[in-house]
């Protein structure tokens, strides 16, 4: 059966048509966030099968695979490549209505020129097509890139890291810039089990010895420099909450000492440590330059049994129900206050926060620069049409749309940038609607800069790109 893939896909109106293919479908694409390894963009890595490159690491197939009754054994365990990719091929048709079913059709038709819907009785046929196609040089990495026309590329990296393909991206001849975010969250969980080796791993690399809380501020910073003279200029956190418990100096180097003995910390400790370690990387990320981002909400790693087994960020992760408001706005104001705060993107995964969100971010827009605090498109659970309309809803009632940076793929697959083109239809499809029922004006000069703004040239203006 060929696919419901159209030229029109999730365009609704005459309006909704145009604003896409005559404003937003050539845009280049600015994707600010996601997961992909560096070391194969750097080494312009092919891949050995369809699977190898479409389906390992892809959580987000894993899990779909898991509840329609897919054995672990096709999923990340011992079968072959051609097994998993045929039992994802058989699982497929019951995704219908998840958006992995409009993923996998906009992926196969974008990048392989495949047209009818994936089943059991096409999976070997495609299968052979598609592995074929991606041992070929139009499918190494950076080609992949280049063809969706991705102009700006942000990893996501621990302070730990050498970042040495970033450098050797730096000085090749690789037109997609590539740059990273810093991401030090290993260093705000006080409370892991494995924190003394992270922090001897810190010390490590920066060439400081951590003792103490003052020695730990020292050994960020240098990274953080390291990192910036390397091109960085976001940072990023993955945070159930952001905690607000104020304490003295003294009590932080006492309770973050004490860790270092192996007294591990309270609760009300870990986040005093956690609020006090959050400012001085805020303060930090203002003096630099950069941009902050704060993703908010997951509950991480629920099932012990496959954790265990398995490890982090294999689809055991969902949304969890925590307290958002007074910390953040309480941390976002302890940097506001001496006007140390700099440019920050919220993210929320429970859709309870929303409306939060969209109203937190005008308590400190302050007129300094354009959509200065930003709510970030819908992630994760949240990426999908439901819940990227909800947000552009929301933002759009209590904020100002117009300042919107757009869509990010957080992912780690290369063949996902298609999800810039399933957000922009959806924006399109939005706007042109309501031209259609006389909510805006039929200015579609007008309305296509906002709508190219939106999916492009925010970004571009907000990032300094």
């Amino acid at each position: 059966m060929k696919s419901f893939i159209h030229q029109n896909f999730l365009l609704d109106t005459k309006a909704a048509q145009e604003l896409y293919h005559s404003y937003a479908a050539t845009l280049p694409i600015i994707d600010y966030h996601n997961h992909l390894p560096p070391k194969l963009i750097a080494e312009n890595t092919k891949f050995s099968t369809i699977t190898d490159l479409w389906i390992s690491g892809d959580h987000y197939k894993w899990r779909a695979m898991r509840a329609l009754g897919v054995n672990e054994e096709y999923i990340t365990g011992n079968a072959s490549d051609k097994e998993k990719f045929i039992k994802f091929a058989e699982t497929t048709p019951y995704m219908i209505r998840n958006p992995l079913y409009h993923w996998t059709h906009l992926e196969l038709n974008r990048y392989f020129g495949i047209e009818e819907l994936l089943s059991k009785e096409n999976a070997v046929n495609v299968y052979e097509k598609t592995t074929a196609a991606v041992q070929t040089s139009k499918f190494s990495t950076q080609s992949l890139l280049e063809r969706m026309n991705v102009e700006v590329l942000c990893t996501t990296e621990d302070p730990t890291d050498t970042l040495e393909h970033h450098i050797a991206l730096g000085g090749s001849n690789f037109e997609t810039k590539v740059s990273t975010a810093f991401r030090p969250d290993k260093s705000l969980f006080i409370d892991g089990e494995n924190y003394n080796s992270y922090i001897d791993q810190l010390a490590q690399v920066s060439s400081i010895e951590i003792l103490t809380y003052t020695d730990l501020c020292e050994a960020l910073q240098k990274r953080m420099d390291f990192f910036h003279d390397k091109g960085c200029r976001l940072s990023d956190h993955g945070l159930e909450y952001i905690p607000y418990e104020i304490t003295t100096e003294k009590e932080i180097k006492r309770i973050f000492e004490n860790k270092r003995k192996g007294q591990p910390p309270t609760k009300k400790e870990k986040e005093q440590f956690q609020t006090a370690l959050l400012i001085f990387l805020g303060k930090a990320y203002h003096k630099l330059g950069w941009v902050q981002q704060f993703h908010l909400g997951a509950m991480r790693n629920n099932n012990t049994r496959m954790f265990t087994k398995l490890g982090p960020d294999t689809g055991w992760d969902s949304i969890g129900n925590y307290p958002i408001a007074f910390g953040l706005s309480r941390y976002l104001d302890a940097l506001d206050l001496n006007n140390q705060l700099t440019k920050t993107i919220l993210y929320n995964l429970n859709p309870s926060d929303n409306e939060i969100m969209a109203t937190m971010i005008g308590n400190f827009n302050d007129g300094s620069t354009k959509g200065k605090i930003q709510w970030g498109s819908g992630w994760w659970f949240l990426d999908q049409l439901d819940g990227m309309t909800d947000q552009i809803n929301i933002l759009s009632n209590m904020g100002i749309i117009s300042c919107f940076i757009g869509m990010l793929t957080d992912s780690r697959s290369f063949l996902s940038f298609p999800r810039h083109e399933y957000f922009r239809r959806l924006v399109c499809n939005l706007f042109g609607n309501d031209i259609e029922k006389g909510v805006l004006p039929q200015d579609m000069k007008w309305i296509g800069g906002i709508v190219q703004d939106i999916c492009y040239q925010n970004a571009k203006s907000y990032f300094n790109y």
